[in-house]
């Protein structure tokens, strides 16, 4: 898995659109994607916010199995096809500063294993979605972050969507599924 580092300094420093930015979103795809074209052991791609996990062929022999040369190749992949592709999806935002990510390899003992982080992943991806649509429109009403974040301490996933369906307008289950459940 792959993680953005320092990402929330980074995603202010470019103005990303809160609480998604779906063209940040689909530049992370594309990192995605080509990393899979490159590594052709890969049998699943998944990616959120901005984290990335990829699933190799359990048979695989992929630089023997060196966890830090899969790694380090993989993250610098990513890395640099970020900035590559960066205009490409990003227009005319100039890019102030190189994102960095970082890397983990984990050995997952058994397919229910691998299908139980994938699960896990989208679980997380949801949760912080629905928390994060609902600060940042509070946010947008001229709430602080503080009491954006007070506002919703305690409050279960029911009570963060009748909020957005009833102060907002927004029926969650209607937001893209990008958001809702990743990619």
């Amino acid at each position: 898995r792959i993680d953005g580092r320092g990402f929330h300094k980074f995603t202010s420093l470019h103005s990303f659109e809160k609480p998604n930015d779906e063209k940040a979103l689909r530049l992370m795809n594309y990192c995605g994607i080509e990393v899979m074209k490159q590594f052709t052991d890969i049998i699943l791609g998944y990616g959120q916010s901005d984290e990335y996990s990829f699933v190799f062929r359990r048979s695989s022999k992929l630089f023997n199995r060196r966890a830090s040369k899969i790694v380090s190749c993989i993250v610098s992949l990513f890395a640099s096809t970020y900035v590559m592709s960066w205009t490409k999806f990003m227009g005319d935002t100039v890019l102030q500063v190189p994102p960095q990510f970082d890397g983990r390899v984990v050995l997952y003992p058994t397919y229910k294993s691998v299908k139980d982080y994938v699960r896990w992943r989208q679980v997380d991806c949801h949760i912080n979605n629905l928390f994060n649509t609902c600060f940042w429109n509070l946010v947008k009403t001229g709430l602080s972050n503080a009491e954006a974040r007070a506002r919703l301490t305690g409050t279960r996933s029911n009570e963060k969507q009748e909020l957005l369906f009833s102060s907002f307008g927004i029926n969650y289950n209607n937001e893209p599924l990008l958001f809702r459940k990743g990619s």
